[in-house]
């Protein structure tokens, strides 16, 4: 079809409004995977370590968010931007720091929640050794965080993957606007509508080509967990 071929010519022909489009994306989602790790691997560790009254709640809870609808992330985030709302002063609604926020917020819990069941097996499996070592709980924490790094790479490729394919939220909070807030899912969204099908199948092929890779990197090292491991 003559769209398709003109969708592979801006693709190996290194369309500059089509790689504007992907980096930006890569740069929103990376950097919300990055901040939603800092919150979510701690923060499943502790929870899959710790014992205390309604715990079974707050794992259900964690486990719930993972589904979170993306347009009530935007929402949220929208209200909490805007010139009415508690953090207006920051002027952030309509730029790649709300798209990143927002992001975050749906990529945590993902995190978090992998992050718990991982840490929680292998706790089960060296309760014992830690124990007798004496080791506290922060040491607990990093011991069972880097033993268990490769399962935990998984968890962050998932909530990349999660971060990428995303378009409600970013389109509420980002607007979608050209060259500044535009990224690959609104993008396709957007140029599907108008019939520029060229570009929303270029990008729908960089997209895929991207997640395919993630389930590569992720294949592996799972893989190279295994090989560590035995």
């Amino acid at each position: 079809m003559p769209g398709d071929t003109s969708a592979l010519q801006l693709v190996l022909t290194g369309d500059p409004a089509l790689f504007a489009i992907v980096w930006l994306s890569l740069a929103v989602s990376l950097s919300a995977v990055l901040l939603a790790a800092l919150i979510g691997v701690p923060f499943g560790a502790l929870l899959a370590l710790t014992r205390f009254p309604g715990r079974e709640g707050a794992i259900v809870v964690l486990n719930a968010l993972m589904g979170l609808p993306p347009v009530v992330v935007g929402l949220a985030v929208f209200l909490l931007l805007s010139r009415s709302g508690p953090l207006g002063t920051w002027g952030l609604l309509f730029t790649p720091q709300a798209m990143v926020i927002a992001q975050t917020i749906l990529v945590a819990p993902i995190i978090a929640a992998l992050s718990r069941q991982t840490i929680e097996d292998l706790w089960v499996e060296y309760r014992d050794e830690l124990a007798a070592m004496n080791v506290g709980p922060a040491g607990r924490v990093a011991t069972l965080i880097w033993d268990a790094r490769f399962s935990l790479v998984t968890a962050l490729l998932a909530g990349f993957g999660r971060a990428a394919a995303e378009v409600g939220a970013i389109m509420i909070v980002g607007g979608n606007i050209d060259g500044f807030t535009r990224t690959m899912t609104t993008a396709i969204a957007l140029e599907t509508s108008k019939g520029d099908l060229p570009l929303a199948i270029g990008l729908g092929i960089v997209l895929i080509v991207i997640v395919i890779a993630i389930n590569a990197l992720a294949w592996g090292a799972r893989h190279a967990g295994e090989r560590v491991a035995g």
